[in-house]
C-alpha cells in the first residue's frame, strides 16, 4: 500500500502562503470594483496558477540540480531571441510570439526563477568563505548577474533590469562578501553615474527621471497624488472614489494600483498593505539564519524578499512622485497574468526547495 510522504507537508511553509492569500483576495476584490472584465480574467489567472503552483512544487529541484545551469542558459537564449525576433510593443521589444496559438510570452519575467537557481546553484558549489567573498569569487558571481541585465536593459526594459541587477548583488552581499569590494561598487557608481546617464539611458528614461525632478509632475502622477490625498485617513466608499471610478487615475489597475487601493481604503488600509508586504519580506529573510549551510534556500528566500520589496518599493514610491515611473507592477497585487504567474512559479520553487530538503531519493510515497 502507498501513502503520500507526510515530510513533505511538515516541511511545507505555510506562513508565507496564509500571508500571501490576503494581497490576492484584496487585490481582486478591488480589480472587480474597477472592471469586472479584468476581474474575471483575473479568476483565470488565479486557477492556472494554482496548477502552475502544484506542478512547479512537485519537480524534484534538488535530485536534477546539474541540470540548472542548462535552464538559465535557455532563459539566456530566450533574452537573445528577443533581440533577433522580438515582438515591439509601446516602442520596447520585450515579447516573443508563440507560433500557432497567437500568444506572447515575455522571457525578462520568466528568467527570474532561472536566475535565482543558478545563483543558488553557484553559490552551493562554491561556498563564501568565513570572511566572504573576494574579488576573484565576486567577478564570477558578477558574470552572470551583468549579463542577462544588459540583455534585458536592451530592450529596453530598464526597470526590470535593474531589479535583477540589484537582487542579485543583494544576494552576494546577503550571503557574504568582503567589504572593501562594497565599498569600491559605491565609489563606482557614484563616478560613472554622468557616463551613465549620458551614454546609456534612453531618451524616453531621460524625459522619465526629468519628470521625476522637475518642480510639475507628470500627468500620471499627479492624478495619482489626488488620488492617495482623497483618501484621508480611512478611505471612501465604491461610488465616492471619483478618481478611479470615473477614470481619471490611469492604469487603476496596474501600474497605479496603490493609488486606487488608497483612495478606497486611506492611510490606515495603505499603511495595513505596507506592513503585510513587510512581514512577508522578513519571513523570506529570516531563513538565512534557520538554513545558513542550505544555499539553496538562502539564495532563494533572499532573492525573492528582495524582489518583492524592491518591487513594492520602486511602485509605491513611483505613485507618490518619489521616483520616476517605470513598469514594475505592485507584486501579487497589480493586474497582469505574466507578472502574477510568475511569482507563483517563484515561490512554488521556494516551497519545493522547503518541503524536499531532506528528501534525497525524491519518492513522494513510501510503502506501509
Amino acid at each position: 500500500m502507498f501513502i503520500f510522504d507526510k515530510r513533505i507537508i511538515t516541511h511545507f511553509n505555510f506562513e508565507l502562503i496564509v500571508l500571501i492569500l490576503p494581497l490576492i483576495f484584496l487585490s481582486h476584490h478591488l480589480i472587480a470594483e474597477i472592471n469586472e472584465i479584468l476581474a474575471q480574467k483575473q479568476l483565470i489567472y488565479f486557477t492556472l496558477s494554482a496548477f502552475l503552483f502544484l506542478i512547479v512544487f512537485l519537480f524534484p529541484f534538488r535530485k536534477f540540480n546539474r541540470f540548472i545551469p542548462i535552464l538559465y542558459w535557455i532563459g539566456i537564449f530566450l533574452l537573445i531571441c528577443v533581440e533577433l525576433f522580438g515582438v515591439v510593443k509601446l516602442g520596447a521589444r520585450r515579447w516573443l510570439e508563440l507560433p500557432f496559438i497567437d500568444m506572447t510570452i515575455q522571457p525578462s519575467e520568466l528568467f527570474k526563477p532561472m536566475f535565482l537557481l543558478m545563483l543558488g546553484f553557484l553559490i552551493k558549489n562554491r561556498p563564501p568563505p568565513i570572511d566572504g567573498y573576494k574579488i576573484k569569487d565576486f567577478l564570477y558571481f558578477s558574470f552572470y548577474i551583468i549579463l542577462p541585465f544588459l540583455l534585458i536593459a536592451k530592450e529596453p526594459d530598464l526597470g526590470t533590469a535593474l531589479v535583477l541587477l540589484l537582487m542579485g548583488y543583494g544576494i552576494l552581499f546577503i550571503i557574504g562578501i568582503d567589504k572593501k569590494i562594497v565599498i569600491s561598487i559605491i565609489l563606482i557608481i557614484g563616478v560613472s553615474s554622468p557616463a551613465i546617464y549620458t551614454y546609456l539611458i534612453k531618451d524616453y528614461q531621460k524625459k522619465r527621471i526629468v519628470d521625476f525632478v522637475s518642480e510639475k509632475p507628470s500627468y500620471h502622477v499627479q492624478q495619482s497624488i489626488i488620488a492617495i490625498g482623497s483618501g484621508g485617513l480611512t478611505g471612501k466608499e465604491k461610488k465616492e472614489a471619483t478618481q478611479t471610478q470615473l477614470k481619471f487615475l490611469p492604469i487603476a489597475t496596474s501600474d497605479f494600483i496603490f493609488a486606487s487601493f488608497v483612495e478606497r481604503y486611506g492611510f490606515l488600509g495603505s499603511a495595513g498593505l505596507i506592513i503585510l508586504y513587510l512581514l512577508i519580506i522578513i519571513h523570506l529573510l529570516m531563513f538565512n539564519y534557520y538554513f545558513k549551510k542550505d544555499y539553496l534556500i538562502r539564495v532563494f528566500a533572499s532573492g525573492v524578499g528582495l524582489l518583492i520589496f524592491l518591487n513594492m518599493s520602486i511602485n509605491i514610491l513611483m505613485v507618490i512622485g518619489f521616483a520616476p515611473v517605470v513598469g514594475l507592477p505592485l507584486p501579487l497585487f497589480s493586474y497582469g497574468g505574466s507578472s502574477f504567474l510568475n511569482f507563483i512559479v517563484i515561490i512554488a520553487v521556494f516551497e519545493n526547495l522547503l518541503a524536499f530538503r531532506f528528501l534525497n531519493s525524491y519518492d513522494f510515497v513510501k510503502k506501509m
